[in-house]
């Protein structure tokens, strides 16, 4: 008996909620990224497992949530748990080896293309194991076409995220970023759903709708939504990762200034102190050049 399959059980709700959990992943992963390569030390691999954490985390809920809205009618569903935590390992563990990848390597089209196909694979595994887990009286077939094209979808935007994480900088940069994400992976999500159908063992209805579904994943997103809570509250305490760095205090921007030769004259750029920029390495100004500025002199050597 073919079973009649509904993906949106709650109309909009799961679908924009799914959404947004992506978006949440993804905006705190590229954040974390961002902020390890400001580092050298053994903060960088931390600030990259969070981010991969929160990317795998994200993605992983982004998945369930959705399935909250998925029914067949006729079939109640559950959950195998250790398959379904397993997915959550899965997405967390081939998000974190390709941000490595990238973290480590730098963001040329080889790493680019390793970490990326890496990822997108992940990502797809984990949609595919989270469904293996599926309980139902009945059994779950898959159009190969459309399940190539969900794999696919899931590498490109894996591998447009881990540029994105090395190449945007900046709150509003990173933030439409994370927008593409999460349509991206969304978009991934209904592709694949897009080739299940399933048929049913027997011709007789046992009732259950998609209440049931809720009641059961509901406790199983629990914890990876508080990590991503607490993830978030990590990001908005830490300046720099929310805003990005000041263009005065890039490495670019403070140049040694070698004895007898002129320091080069710099034009501040938007934001950045006028009396910063001419002194090697963000020093103040003495006390003489201070007097000297104020009469409208100027002291090349006072520093």
């Amino acid at each position: 008996m073919q079973g009649t399959v509904n993906g949106f059980s709650y109309g909009l709700v799961t679908p924009v909620a799914a959404f947004l959990m992506a978006c949440l992943g993804g905006a705190l992963g590229l954040r974390c990224t961002t902020r390890s390569l400001r580092h050298h030390d053994s903060f960088k691999a931390g600030w990259l497992a969070l981010g991969a954490t929160s990317i795998g985390s994200g993605i992983w809920t982004m998945h369930f949530i959705a399935m909250m809205g998925f029914s067949v009618d006729g079939a109640p569903l559950t959950y195998d748990r250790p398959i379904t935590f397993a997915s959550l390992g899965v997405a967390v563990l081939m998000v974190g080896i390709g941000i490595f990848i990238v973290g480590y390597r730098g963001a040329t089209a080889l790493t680019l293309v390793t970490g990326g196909t890496i990822t997108g694979l992940g990502v797809a595994t984990m949609h595919y194991l989270g469904m293996a887990g599926m309980r139902l009286q009945g059994r779950i077939e898959y159009d190969t076409l459309t399940v190539a094209l969900s794999v696919v979808i899931a590498v490109v935007a894996a591998t447009a995220a881990l540029w994105a994480a090395v190449s945007v900088h900046g709150f509003l940069a990173s933030l439409g970023a994370s927008l593409v994400m999460g349509g991206a992976v969304s978009g991934m999500h209904y592709t694949a759903m897009a080739a299940v159908s399933v048929h049913l063992h027997g011709t007789e209805a046992q009732g259950g709708t998609g209440g049931n579904t809720t009641s059961v994943l509901l406790p199983l997103l629990i914890g990876p939504a508080v990590f991503l809570i607490l993830a978030a509250v990590v990001v908005m305490f830490d300046p720099l990762l929310v805003m990005g760095d000041p263009d005065w205090n890039r490495p670019a921007a403070r140049t040694p200034h070698r004895p007898g030769v002129p320091a080069p004259r710099h034009v501040p750029s938007y934001g950045e102190p006028a009396n910063w920029s001419a002194r090697p390495h963000g020093r103040p100004a003495g006390r003489g050049a201070r007097r000297a500025v104020a009469r409208g002199g100027h002291r090349s050597q006072d520093w």
